[in-house]
């Protein structure tokens, strides 16, 4: 699991990566704390899909971007499945499960 601070940064993932799963996350929410703990358990036990995310307080340009970017409401947490350049899948708050990640995988 990698951070992604800039939309530079972001654009190189789109670019690169065929299959990739983002998490925006709040530093200072517990809920948001709760959810990137079910992220990091997923990645734990998921290796074949690579991770990565951002911190919405130090990337808040990056965040808007995306949201704009894919017309993607923003949330924190919300967990992202990006798919040849488009988001597949997503979720936020009590919906980002170790569960709910696996079967967005599965099912897209």
């Amino acid at each position: 699991m990698k951070k992604i601070d800039s939309i530079e940064n972001f654009e190189e993932l789109v670019q690169g990566k065929d299959v990739f799963w983002l998490i925006k996350h709040s530093l200072t929410c517990p809920i948001s704390a709760n959810a990137f703990d079910e992220y990091k358990q997923y990645v734990g036990e998921n290796k074949d899909i690579d991770t990565y995310y951002l911190a919405v307080q130090e990337a808040r340009a990056l965040s808007n971007y995306i949201a704009e970017k894919y017309q993607v409401k923003h949330e924190s947490p919300q967990a992202l499945l990006f798919k040849n350049n488009h988001i597949a899948w997503h979720a936020s708050h009590g919906k980002i499960t170790v569960a709910s990640l696996q079967n967005a995988v599965n099912e897209s």
